[in-house]
């Protein structure tokens, strides 16, 4: 089986990165290296000129079009708002130029929640439109042309046009492994060689700046290109370059040569690297023999003689998910090393575009951080920077790190709730930390003032409180946040705890200097260390009353508790000293807070340690690249999943269970299936059978994660008083939930109140 030193170096240090504490210091909202200069330095990609160094990653287009494809409105403002926020150059989400060769990709009645290019007259006004709302701003836009999805596009075109999905060779379909993705026939492919340069054309007469091809994590144009997807003996794609390299030729042919191509490739599946031995899995071991690092950077060579002027170089696929889509616990920077193993190539080769230029190469991989990012380009590690979720989360990142102004930017938080999430679920992109994020079209920047100024409480200092509260006062409210602690932040306190939740950290301390600022204007008090009660709330005579105060334990009703030493997960990271001398520890609750704090204890604190779940799953209803990266490492760590596991009691340092032992059950460590939506049966799936042991688990440390109750109670009291005309319970005091969910309730309320 082949490997790669450097890809197993990175991939086996994924897990534990945060024992460096430089590493660990980069991921932080630094402006020390201010003014950047490198960042904010021109570069030139064949004749064209971007104004800086930033790039806006393909952050998603889908559902943001009309039923024939046509940009629509809220994907034109949405693009504006990222060009007005300073970046130089955008590429578009997602844009299949396979309808009718690839099934996966077109819904019943030829709709298609992708936007579309191949339809020149229907579309041809969106296009163009948002080309020159772009280029107001005086940034470029690529177009993203993905060739298909294949193996890892959605199986329902199967129901729906009894068709499978499409690949290279036959492989299983990534979703439900049990369906198989045929062979694309040589016929299609030429088709969809065509369609790219068609599209090329299009693209250039509608004024977008270049085209960029989607050629990397496993889509249709990877498969073909990777001989880990690509087994065919005969046939012209045989040959696992031709299809890339035919393709490159045909959209040079139609465009001519001074029209930019930009190509996304991972320079390693890191498949082998990833799984070792497991390999040879019934869904892998397929996959064993694809591209390494060597080949890869010959296949760019190529493609730069064909006509290829830049690269961004990433990582992974989809069967380890985490690599190209990295986590909240993935680190900063981390795929740095990877952009310089491609640029250094190109300069030792001497290798140049058809232009006579050195082909730029982009880094992607959290990289948010402007100091990392400078230095970054100051050491020539890459020639450009991409952001993706950064510039969901603030689309003014460039112009805020350009004017020095770093603690202003709202930081990402890794939590992929609103951006790949959505995706999975057929919405368009969102963000947790964002509301605006795909709502500019109906949502203005600058808030409305308020028609009848009103003195409102926010009790909760949280990030639906800290949210409400700053957007009501901006609008002339006369505001009073309450918090019962002496900390901003709620939830995000303990949740900033672990070394892998540096951008909770972010997040939590860009909450609290809002806080700071907002108390410099009259209308807005904060009051720490103060519980409002009843009596309080009566005398302060607000006219509304807004509750964000989070949850409360669960507090489940476990017989023979005392009997061990307990706590629950949130106090536990709270006081970390109450670890005291545990060696062995029980984590009752496989949710993300559950394996969260088991991660902590096992690489931070050094325990042997257990989780038990009730459900098929750990972290069910979890993005599948955050769920992916913990239960991948924790595995690393010898951190023991039992699912399908029960507690019925406890006896002295210890943890009664009775667990399903059936071959039924789904091995917990399996990273490289997703969990489907609950939605989305697989009629394939072997059936669920239930064969229970008995356990004990020795703990000299349990650990309750097993979720909260909504902490309504004030809320419920002060209705019944009826002590102010307006009363809301907004964030998990209204439902326990997410982020995204309580900073879109926050915003709504603010705006509106």
């Amino acid at each position: 089986m082949k490997t790669d030193k450097i890809i197993n170096e990175l991939v086996g240090n994924y897990g534990k990165w945060f024992y460096d504490d430089e590493v660990l210091k980069s991921g932080k909202m630094t402006q020390n290296l201010y003014p950047y200069k490198s960042i904010f330095s021109p570069v030139e990609i064949n004749k064209i000129t971007i104004k800086n160094r930033l790039v806006m990653a393909p952050m998603g287009n889908i559902s943001m079009c009309d039923e024939t494809g046509r940009p629509n409105d809220r994907m034109l403002q949405y693009f504006f708002e990222r060009a007005k926020g300073g970046v130089g150059l955008i590429t578009t989400g997602l844009v299949p130029i396979c309808h009718g060769l690839d099934p996966s990709v077109t819904e019943p009645g030829q709709l298609s929640y992708f936007p579309r290019i191949d339809r020149s007259r229907t579309v041809y006004a969106g296009w163009r439109d948002l080309s020159a709302g772009v280029h107001s701003y005086g940034a470029k836009i690529f177009i993203q042309l993905t060739p298909g999805l294949g193996r890892v596009g959605n199986p329902q075109c199967l129901l729906n046009f009894k068709k499978f999905p499409k690949s290279a060779s036959m492989n299983p379909n990534f979703y439900m492994p049990q369906i198989p993705s045929t062979r694309l026939s040589d016929r299609k492919a030429k088709k969809i060689i065509k369609n790219a340069g068609q599209a090329s054309a299009d693209a250039k007469a509608f004024n977008i700046d270049g085209v960029y091809l989607h050629g990397h994590e496993g889509y249709l144009l990877d498969q073909m290109t990777n001989t880990a997807f690509n087994r065919r003996k005969m046939g012209r794609y045989a040959d696992w370059q031709a299809f890339g390299l035919d393709m490159i030729r045909e959209i040079r042919k139609r465009v001519g040569p001074n029209y930019p191509i930009m190509y996304r490739i991972d320079l390693s599946l890191a498949l082998n690297e990833t799984y070792g031995e497991k390999m040879d899995n019934k869904s892998l071991r397929k996959f064993k023999n694809g591209r390494t690092v060597e080949m890869t950077l010959k296949y760019m060579a190529n493609l730069v003689k064909e006509g290829v002027d830049i690269f961004d170089v990433d990582l992974g696929c989809y069967d380890n998910w985490w690599l190209p889509h990295p986590p909240a616990s993935m680190p900063p920077g981390c795929f740095l090393d990877i952009s310089k193993i491609a640029k250094d190539y190109f300069k030792e080769n001497n290798i140049l575009s058809n232009a006579g230029k050195e082909v730029p190469v982009v880094a992607v991989g959290k990289l948010g951080y402007p100091d990392l990012a400078e230095q970054a380009l100051r050491d020539e590690k890459c020639d450009m920077v991409m952001l993706g979720r950064p510039l969901l989360a603030d689309p003014d990142w460039p112009n805020k790190v350009y004017s020095g102004r770093v603690n202003e930017i709202i930081p990402c938080i890794g939590c992929h709730e609103g951006c790949i999430n959505e995706f999975v679920e057929g919405g368009h992109p969102q963000c947790a930390v964002n509301p605006r994020t795909s709502f500019e079209y109906i949502m203005p920047h600058n808030l409305i003032p308020a028609k009848e100024k009103k003195k409102i409480g926010v009790i909760g200092a949280g990030p639906a409180g800290v949210n409400m509260a700053i957007t009501a006062a901006k609008r002339g409210h006369d505001v009073t946040l309450v918090e019962e602690s002496g900390r901003v932040g709620g939830k995000t306190i303990p949740g900033s705890v672990p070394k892998i939740k540096y951008e909770i950290a972010n997040y939590r301390r860009y909450l609290e200097d809002q806080v700071i600022k907002a108390q410099e204007a009259e209308n807005f008090t904060y009051l720490p260390n103060t519980t409002a009660t009843i009596d309080w709330l009566k005398d302060q005579k607000f006219d509304s009353i807004v509750f964000a105060m989070g949850t409360k334990d669960s507090n489940l009703p476990f017989k023979g508790l005392d009997k061990v030493n307990s706590i629950e997960a949130t106090d536990l990271l709270l006081h970390p000293e109450k670890i005291g001398e545990a060696k062995k520890a029980v984590v009752v609750g496989g949710g993300v807070v559950g394996c969260e704090t088991a991660y902590w204890l096992s690489y931070e604190h050094n325990l042997d340690v257990k989780v038990v779940e009730m459900e098929k799953y750990f972290m069910n209803h979890t993005c599948t690249a955050n769920r992916g990266h913990l239960l991948h490492y924790m595995e690393k760590a010898g951190v023991e999943l039992l699912n399908c596991t029960r507690v019925t009691g406890f006896e002295e340092n210890a943890v009664k269970v009775m667990q399903n032992i059936s071959e039924s059950v789904p091995d917990p460590y399996i990273t490289w299936h997703p969990v489907l939506p609950e939605n989305v049966v697989n009629p394939l799936e072997p059936k669920f059978e239930v064969k229970e042991e008995e356990k004990i688990l020795n703990a000299d440390l349990v650990v309750i994660a097993t979720g909260g109750k909504p902490k309504d109670h004030l809320f419920y009291e002060v209705q019944k008083e009826n002590i102010a005309p307006e009363l809301y319970n907004i964030g998990d005091s209204f439902s326990g939930g997410k982020v995204l969910e309580a900073t879109r309730a926050a915003n709504a309320l603010g705006r509106r109140i």
